[in-house]
């Protein structure tokens, strides 16, 4: 992927700057600055994005992102101004807030995600955030393999990191990946990192740790200095190697006096996930409840998030029901700009559907549950909120236990273009009752209000117990919740009978750093 240098867009305002601050002597006479070189720009008027796709500055890196495999495209010899003017006809017929992009003359930037960051609103929320968070790009060979195959290079341990500045910056494990270098050397959710390659996490070098803890390629070899959560301090040494990720984890059916409660750990809306989900549901068979631990996942695929939301309410409750509408630009009130279709209601899917790991036309197990426990955090983002938004509109009773989620009602269908793979927000969506506006994320409260306020507990995560079991502080509370004893405080808030040291972590939200594709909402072609 090409990186955007920060010189070239510093540099000449500073010299512009300088200039403009000199005084009047010296008798030095300077010529006025040639013009622009002619690139066809008119403000205001946009040719069909096709004029300019698949022309690229370096031809042969374009792929069919929507195919497995990702096979190449065929690209031609065109320039920067090619890419570019591709990427200011796309966002201003697709963009959700086109109407918000200043229309910058294209030929006057040398990078096509330079110019890319820019078109986009400048706006605020309501509460003072950049409207628009979620624009992005990726190499288009790397979203495919991470998309389709769920690899990624690590070692297997997702980072939490309670305090990122120093000096007292904090890291600890939220959980691990099995037949990892993390589980090969005993590391567990709640384990501190104490040291990498010789930087103390609390304040030393940011790019001694950043580089130990997310290396960029395979077989590189780190050395770690962990804190188990019994307190043992030991040296670790792990090797990166491509890591395949467990979709879900922690899959368990919880015996309680007041029935059978399912639980499962849901971290990745990934084709894989289709597969797995499968297994979870059918391991989960004859729950009276299930609690959905999506704390950590910040969204995927979309079909994937109606596929999760079927299996669990079943066709009682969705069967001719709307599982999300999406909504775009006023340029397209009735038709989807992207595949050219008429904008229907997405259903809930009773089957596969061909795009992921198994063909067409197999129909999913299902609960037939009227009541879901989610345990949430400020990692559950995007798709993770739409399995929430979802099953409340179809009249789910949806039990928040845990923190506020994100808050991304947005999202893309991603798009190719000379090996790069574009994301422009070019959607909201809205659930059964037309409701879409949770823009600051879901919050547990005392009422359900129908809308970002949801029925549940708030409880701080708890890295003294690892996740699946009922001593955890979130599993705990909607055990209790589940049981009718409503919004107990988990013994897990102070040492008590389990024994849970007082880390002092419960307190903090984490931020689990997450692939970008992992923490948006991305909707398949047809």
């Amino acid at each position: 992927m090409r990186k955007t240098d920060i010189r070239r867009a510093a540099f000449p305002f500073l010299l512009v700057s300088l200039a403009a601050c000199g005084g009047g002597g010296g008798g030095i006479v300077s010529e006025p600055p040639p013009p622009p070189p002619d690139t066809g720009w008119q403000q205001g008027v946009f040719l069909d994005e096709s004029t300019y796709a698949l022309r690229c500055a370096t031809p042969g890196n374009s792929v069919n992102i929507f195919s497995g495999g990702c096979p190449a495209r065929s690209d031609v010899q065109g320039t920067v101004l090619d890419e570019n003017n591709f990427l200011r006809s796309w966002s201003n017929r697709t963009y959700l807030w086109y109407d918000e992009i200043v229309d910058r003359d294209p030929g006057l930037y040398n990078d096509p995600l330079e110019y890319f960051d820019l078109l986009r609103t400048t706006a605020l929320s309501p509460t003072g955030e950049p409207k628009d968070k979620f624009h992005f790009t990726q190499e288009s060979q790397a979203y495919c393999q991470v998309a389709q195959g769920g690899v990624s290079a690590g070692y297997g341990a997702a980072w939490a990191i309670l305090e990122a500045s120093p000096p007292n910056r904090e890291i600890t494990i939220a959980y691990t990946e099995p037949n990892t270098p993390a589980t090969a050397n005993g590391l567990l959710r709640g384990a501190r990192v104490l040291e990498v390659d010789g930087a103390a996490v609390s304040d030393g070098n940011a790019g001694v740790l950043n580089a130990g803890l997310f290396p960029s390629a395979l077989n590189e070899s780190h050395d770690f200095t962990i804190q188990d959560p019994d307190g043992t301090v030991r040296p670790v040494t792990m090797v990166s190697q491509q890591i395949t990720n467990a979709m879900v984890q922690n899959t368990q059916v919880i015996s309680t006096p007041t029935g059978d409660v399912g639980y499962m750990t849901f971290n990745y809306h990934r084709a894989p996930a289709e597969q797995e989900l499968i297994d979870a549901i059918n391991a989960l068979q004859g729950v009276d409840d299930l609690v959905l631990d999506i704390r950590y996942n910040g969204g995927g695929f979309l079909d994937i998030a109606s596929q999760l939301a079927y299996m669990i309410a079943g066709p009682g409750l969705t069967a001719g029901r709307t599982f999300e509408t999406l909504q775009f630009n006023d340029k397209y009130p009735t038709t989807n700009p992207v595949t050219g279709q008429a904008i229907t209601p997405r259903p809930f899917h009773d089957a596969t559907t061909g795009f992921f790991v198994l063909p067409a036309g197999q129909p999913f197990p299902t609960l037939d549950l009227s009541r879901v426990f989610v345990l949430t955090g400020g990692g559950t983002c995007s798709a993770s909120e739409a399995v929430i938004n979802s099953l409340r509109g179809v009249g789910v009773d949806v039990i928040q236990i845990g923190s506020t989620t994100c808050g991304k009602p947005y999202g893309f269908y991603p798009e190719d273009n000379c090996g790069t793979t574009y994301f422009t927000v070019q959607f909201r969506g809205v659930n059964e009752a037309n409701y879409g506006d949770y823009t600051d994320g879901f919050s547990p409260a005392a009422v359900d209000d129908g809308e970002a306020q949801v029925l549940g507990c708030a409880v701080p995560d708890d890295f003294s117990q690892q996740l699946g079991n009922p001593a955890e502080d979130r599993l705990e509370v909607a055990l209790a919740y589940q049981a009718g004893q409503g919004c107990i405080a988990p013994i897990g808030a102070a040492q008590g009978d389990l024994g849970k040291a007082a880390l002092q972590l419960e307190a903090r939200e984490p931020i689990v750093p997450r692939s970008l594709f992992d923490s948006n909402r991305i909707v398949r072609r047809p």
